[in-house]
């Protein structure tokens, strides 16, 4: 299940609001690192995933790079292929495909779709695909020094997976993706500062 829920993407209608973060999390942000919290679901075949970080980039910056298959592959551990397979004319939603494959586990497909409301909100929810479970949705809140990225999922792995298992590889892929979109977004704002 390896990085199978980071960079899906989406939007919907509404102002782009963080979920209410608990007070540790603000701690562990104001030192620069992310913050994550990883749960199972209440149906013990899923679990849901909240996590933050702090970016030091403008909203338009992020959201490209979001967007991007290519920077996604740089991003996210373990992501082999992302393509679009349909794409809104007028930029309201496109459906992905990525395929993912970890050491000793199969690849896996996740065919989703993300519905964008630029550049505040993506949501996405599978429509095809491996995943039995697989929506969720990123929100970018400007702040007086850049953007808070939150993200929140809930997946299911196709494969039977021990829960402790699912949990760490979370705890520890999402930080890592959430970290290197912080430093993609923020070495690509430095390069446009320093190119004007």
């Amino acid at each position: 299940m390896r990085a199978l829920l980071l960079l899906a993407a989406l939007a919907g209608p509404g102002p782009a609001r963080a979920f209410d973060l608990p007070p540790r999390a603000e701690a562990v942000l104001d030192r620069g690192r992310p913050w994550i919290e990883v749960r199972p679901d209440a149906d013990g075949h899923s679990g849901q995933v909240r996590a933050a970080i702090d970016i030091a980039a403008p909203k338009e910056t992020i959201w490209g790079l979001m967007l991007n298959c290519d920077a996604a592959l740089r991003m996210v551990a373990n992501l082999k292929s992302c393509r679009i397979l349909e794409r809104d004319p007028q930029g309201r939603f496109d459906v992905r495909e990525q395929i993912s494959r970890a050491a000793f586990l199969p690849s896996v497909r996740s065919v989703y779709r993300s519905d964008y409301e630029r550049p505040d909100r993506i949501r996405f929810h599978r429509t095809g695909g491996d995943m039995n479970v697989l929506e969720g949705e990123w929100r970018l809140i400007p702040r007086s020094d850049g953007v808070r990225v939150t993200y929140e999922a809930r997946a299911s792995a196709p494969f039977s997976v021990p829960g402790w298992i699912a949990r760490a590889t979370l705890r520890h892929d999402v930080p890592a993706a959430l970290v290197a979109l912080r430093r993609e977004a923020e070495a690509g704002a430095q390069a446009q500062t320093q190119g004007k």
